[in-house]
């Protein structure tokens, strides 16, 4: 690869980390500020039940965002070029997280979290730039490493977020706009653009549709019904990044440096199960039963994070929930293998459509739940752990739909279990069933 074109791609994974970076680094420190915004306004006095709240709304409209201009961003950038539209979000972003370091009442943190969402959904043009600077047997790898990006930022962002919040709730906002900032400066200088003229085409609002490639693969019907465990699976996980700051705080009284490592453990457990365990999982008893395997587990570490009353047991627990990583793995390449390699791009398409869905709803089902079990005099009791036991409920549902297409498949002639001939899964060369 050329000198620029390693430049190109450092500075893409740098963007990608810092936007991943930006989502984790103000997660521990969030519901103190959203409690001191909040305790601002007349006659409020503010709560962490109330915070949560305000919280659970925050995410709503950052990931509604992601969803919504993810396509007009990418479809943006194959209209204007990758380099104008990944340095105007860059720069925008800078301004935005100043923007919410400065917020003086929550109404401007609203806003700050909205242009996040906004501007945050150049992660597709990311993906698009890598695919215009990569040989075809390089993209793989390349992506892997967007993949490599993303995980590094969900460990290291909850961790410098909240050591930093302990000087202040506002200190990662400055951190992040520094940061952000930065990169805008390094990438002005060395990102050259990859799309050439001739390849730009009309900017088009019916191809910027994010729910369009769901509906693309109503001829799959068993890889709906993948997608839709799928979709009870993100839902239940969203209890992590809406609830685990004000969980940890109202359980045990954390500050914001022991939330963020916290989930900075987490986040590498995730990542030894990703890096370590799957395809070991994968080749002795297949995508199905790993798949199964992570679902039962994901719904032990929920359960037990709903009723445990120690750290101790909460960091126990934790293992369970990071073997539930098994899952997402297991249960892709069982639709990948259901569709032609002409559909491969839609079905990606669909899972991301899928797990935004799940990231638009999920944190404000759980903050209210949280809320209302924590302040609310007609909830039942006390019961801060109730968004983990619905989240463990979703999972044991999925745990039943999956077992049922698994009973639909096996009844049908197809082998469920790992292919031991050295031939490629039998699942594959079925044709799709037009009935499920």
């Amino acid at each position: 690869m050329a000198i620029k074109s390693r430049q190109a791609l450092v500075f893409i994974l740098i963007t990608v980390l810092i936007d991943v970076l930006g989502l984790g680094i103000i997660i521990p420190v969030l519901p103190h500020l959203i409690e001191e915004l909040i305790a601002l306004r007349p006659n409020v006095e503010g709560t962490l039940a109330q915070a949560a709240v305000w919280g659970g709304v925050l995410l709503f409209v950052y990931a509604l965002m992601q969803f919504l201009f993810s396509p007009v961003l990418g479809n943006l950038s194959d209209r204007f070029g990758r380099r104008p539209v990944l340095l105007i979000s860059l720069l925008g972003l800078s301004f935005d997280y100043l923007l919410m370091a400065l917020a003086p009442t929550i109404a401007l943190l609203f806003v700050g979290r909205v242009l996040s969402g906004i501007l945050g959904a150049s992660l597709a043009t990311a993906a698009a730039y890598i695919a215009d600077i990569s040989a075809p047997e390089d993209r793989t790898r390349n992506f892997g490493y967007i993949g490599a990006a993303v995980g590094v930022g969900f460990i290291f962002g909850p961790v410098i977020g909240g050591q930093l919040g302990e000087l202040g709730p506002r200190m990662p906002f400055y951190a992040a706009a520094i940061i952000a900032f930065l990169n805008f400066v390094y990438g002005y200088f060395v990102l050259p653009e990859s799309l050439s003229k001739r390849k730009r085409r009309r900017f088009e609002f019916k191809r910027a549709n994010p729910l369009g490639t769901l509906l693309s693969l109503k001829k799959y019907p068993f890889v709906l019904m993948f997608l839709f465990t799928m979709l009870l699976f993100s839902l239940a996980n969203q209890v992590y990044p809406s609830i685990w700051n004000f969980f940890t705080i109202e359980q045990f009284d954390w500050t914001p440096g022991q939330v963020g490592l916290s989930l900075g453990a987490f986040g590498a457990m995730v990542a030894l199960v990703q890096g370590l365990l799957v395809g070991p999982t994968m080749k002795q008893i297949g995508g199905f039963y790993t798949a199964l395997v992570g679902l039962i587990l994901s719904a032990v570490g929920m359960f037990g994070l709903a009723l445990i009353g120690s750290a101790a047991g909460l960091y126990g627990f934790l293992i369970p929930a990071a073997l539930g990583g098994l899952f997402v793995p297991g249960i892709t390449g069982l639709m990948a293998n259901r569709v032609p390699d002409n559909a491969q791009g839609e079905l990606q398409g669909a899972i991301n459509a899928v797990n935004s869905i799940a990231a638009i709803m999920g944190p404000l089902a759980a903050t209210q739940l949280f809320a209302f079990y924590t302040s609310s005099a007609s909830a039942p009791g006390y019961f801060p752990g109730v968004p983990f036991l619905a989240g463990g409920i979703l999972i044991a549902a999925a745990t039943g739909l999956l077992i049922y297409i698994g009973v639909l498949l096996v009844a049908q002639g197809e082998k469920i279990g790992p292919d031991r001939t050295g031939t490629k899964n039998p699942t594959a060369k079925r044709p799709p069933l037009s009935n499920a």
